[in-house]
C-alpha cells in the first residue's frame, strides 16, 4: 500500500530545539516532539520550564537577548527557521496562530476589536474591508460573543477577560490555521470562565479540524483537553506519551511529583489521581502509547 504522505507526516515537527538567553543554562534544551493534524498536544510544566519560550521560538518571535542556537521547527514540510522573514510573516496567523496567554496586553487598547479581527484577514489577503467587517461579526459569533454586530466596534477595555480571550480565539481562527498554539489561554480567567473558554475551544477545534498545541501548568487541562502531553522541567521534555499512560503511570519522577501536587490525587496504582479520573473515563482517555521518557 502507498504511503499517504499528507496523513502519515506531523503537521509540526519541532527536532531538538535550543534556545538561550545568554545564561550558563539554555531555556530550552534539546527539545523535540511532533503534532499531528488534528491533533491536540498538550505541553505541560511549571512556571518558567520553557514553554512559552518553545512557542515563541517556533513562530520565531522571540525577543532579545533570546536566541535560537539549534534545531529544526517542521511545518507542512517547511523548516520554519530557515525561511525568510518575508515567507515567516505568511505562516504567521495564516499557517500557525497563537493565543497568547493575557489579552489585555495582547489586544491593541486604541483599536475596535472588530478591526483587530479584520487586520488578520487584510494581512494575508484573505478579504476586501466589507468582507473582513462582516468576517469579523461572524467570528464574533462563532466564539459566543452576544449582540456581536455592537460589540464588533467596542474597544478592548469595554469588554470582560473572559470576551477578550474570545476575541483573541476569534483572531486565531481568521485565516483558519491548521495549527493554533495556545499559550495558557484560561490562566487569567476565574474558573467558570475557563471551563466556558476550554469548551468553546474544543468544539471550535472540532468544527475546524484543527491541530491544538495546548501549552498549560494544569494537569486537569490536559485530562480534559489533550490526546497525548509532552511534560517539560527545567527547559527539557523529560516524558511524553498519551494522556491516559501518563497520567496512570507517569514514568518521570518530575511528572510523579506534578501529579501528587494536585489535592485528593491519591489512588489505586496504575490508575489516574481521582480529580482526572472522571475527565479521563468521559474522554475514553484518548490513544494508548507507552510513555518515553529522557
Amino acid at each position: 500500500m502507498a504511503l499517504d504522505l499528507a496523513r502519515d507526516k506531523p503537521l509540526l515537527d519541532v527536532q531538538q530545539l535550543s534556545v538561550t538567553f545568554g545564561g550558563a543554562s539554555p531555556a530550552v534544551d534539546d527539545v523535540s516532539f511532533q503534532v499531528a493534524a488534528g491533533e491536540t498536544l498538550g505541553l505541560v510544566g511549571e512556571s518558567g520550564s520553557g514553554k512559552s519560550v518553545t512557542a515563541f521560538s517556533i513562530l520565531r518571535l522571540l525577543q532579545p537577548p533570546g536566541r535560537i542556537t539549534g534545531g529544526r521547527v517542521i511545518f507542512q514540510g517547511r523548516d520554519l527557521l530557515a525561511l525568510p522573514e518575508r515567507e515567516m510573516r505568511e505562516v504567521r496567523g495564516a499557517g500557525i496562530s497563537l493565543i497568547f496567554q493575557e489579552p489585555m496586553t495582547a489586544l491593541n487598547p486604541v483599536m475596535r476589536v472588530g478591526d483587530q479581527i479584520a487586520e488578520a484577514l487584510l494581512v494575508h489577503g484573505r478579504a476586501t474591508r466589507a468582507e473582513a467587517r462582516a468576517r469579523a461579526v461572524e467570528l464574533l459569533e462563532a466564539v459566543r460573543i452576544p449582540d456581536a454586530a455592537r460589540r464588533v466596534r467596542d474597544y478592548p477595555h469595554q469588554l470582560s477577560g473572559g470576551m477578550r480571550q474570545r476575541v483573541m480565539i476569534a483572531i486565531a481562527l481568521a485565516c483558519r490555521p491548521p495549527l493554533i498554539i495556545a499559550d495558557e489561554p484560561t490562566t487569567a480567567l476565574d474558573v467558570t470562565i475557563q471551563a466556558q473558554v476550554l469548551e468553546l475551544l474544543r468544539e471550535l477545534k472540532a468544527r475546524y479540524n484543527l491541530a491544538l498545541l495546548l501549552i498549560t501548568h494544569d494537569f486537569g487541562v490536559i485530562a480534559e483537553m489533550a490526546d497525548r502531553v509532552a511534560v517539560m522541567f527545567k527547559g527539557k521534555i523529560v516524558e511524553q506519551g498519551s494522556v491516559r499512560d501518563i497520567l496512570r503511570r507517569p514514568a518521570h519522577e518530575y511528572t510523579r511529583s506534578l501529579l501528587a501536587a494536585v489535592p485528593g490525587a491519591g489512588g489505586p496504582e496504575g490508575s489516574p489521581p481521582r480529580p482526572y479520573a472522571a475527565d479521563l473515563e468521559r474522554r475514553g482517555g484518548g490513544p494508548s502509547s507507552p510513555p518515553t521518557t529522557r
